[in-house]
């Protein structure tokens, strides 16, 4: 579908909870959610009718995420149901942690690639940004994983904050080198309810890459990408096997060529990241008078509603309201 700027619309990142076995600073509040009722949130089968609502009007990209989406009773039968409505290209958000014992039958329902969050290399730092038990040696298992399986391309993702993480960006790129790794470094966005960042955490990604070129001395650009969605830009250190990537949400909008909406798992499209202006879709969807085409022509108005960019350098605005886990990431 395209949008009325004249975006092709094709990929839907689906929040199946907003729940999570890690605290990140940059994502959710230390004592985590408020825990409704399961009925506030949509069922797998209310989730895969709007999918399938998304196919027809075109999206066939479908990330799934969380919160920590395998947390979640029965993920990999529900993900096993998407491949057959028509989605060509299914992947997973995850931080790692539960992957390794999930992966083969992750493989199995379909899901053809993986972002895994890894903040750091450091176990005392992963403690202080995850505020939860875990380590980079289990997160960096759940790469092995995927890789044995051939669930390529890998990409792993670093918010990369000012005074928290931001001396590793080096270490982090090494990663790349023996590995067909993507590492793809993310600007902080200074807003959450999480926790309170500001401008002077935030590394921009001209600082970033400026940083790895005098580290490492030259960064070749990757003309053809890397298979997914997103917008990184993307270079290669000299002999590596992976990349690097940039993911510059603040410092260089790609608004432009943006083409996705969020699903969130109480049941809202939200076109833009830095927008809270949401369509309610649960209530079409237990309404027993609406109908499947209801629910199809409301996901287009959505698409309609998705704003030109986004407003992140408007300290005013209304992107506060909505923390990350509450929205897909």
């Amino acid at each position: 579908m395209i949008d009325q700027w004249g975006r092709k619309i094709n990929y839907m990142r689906v929040s199946v909870t907003d729940r999570c076995n890690l605290r990140c600073v940059y994502c959710m509040p230390l004592q985590g959610v408020t825990l409704g009722p399961h009925h506030e949130y949509l069922t797998y089968e209310e989730l895969t009718r709007v999918i399938k609502a998304a196919v027809e009007l075109g999206i066939d990209r479908i990330r799934v995420t969380g919160g920590e989406p395998l947390v979640r009773k029965d993920i990999v039968k529900f993900l096993a149901q998407l491949k057959p409505l028509g989605v060509k290209d299914l992947s997973l958000s995850t931080n790692g942690l539960l992957f390794p014992k999930m992966a083969k039958d992750l493989k199995a329902a379909g899901v053809d690639r993986l972002n895994i969050s890894l903040d750091t290399l450091r176990p005392d730092r992963f403690t202080k940004i995850a505020r939860m038990p875990g380590s980079p040696a289990d997160v960096l298992a759940a790469v092995d994983a995927a890789l044995e399986l051939g669930m390529e391309p890998v990409k792993l993702n670093m918010v990369v904050i000012r005074g928290w993480n931001d001396d590793e960006l080096a270490d982090m790129a090494r990663l790349t080198l023996d590995k067909p790794i993507h590492m793809r470094y993310i600007e902080v966005m200074p807003f959450s309810e999480a926790y309170t960042f500001t401008w002077e955490n935030l590394v921009s990604a001209a600082e970033m890459r400026e940083r790895l070129l005098d580290e490492f001395g030259d960064l070749e650009p990757v003309r053809e990408g890397v298979k997914g969605n997103g917008p990184a830009k993307y270079w290669r250190l000299p002999g590596a096997k992976g990349t690097v990537g940039f993911i510059s949400a603040v410092t260089e909008c790609f608004c432009a060529d943006c083409n996705r909406i969020r699903l969130s798992a109480d049941g809202k499209i939200n076109p833009c990241l830095g927008h809270v202006h949401e369509v309610d879709l649960k209530s079409i969807i237990r309404d027993p008078s609406r109908t499947d085409e209801d629910l199809k022509n409301a996901l287009a108005d959505a698409i309609l509603r998705k704003p030109r960019e986004h407003n992140f350098d408007d300290l005013e605005s209304d992107y506060k309201l909505r923390v990350m886990h509450g929205i897909g990431g």
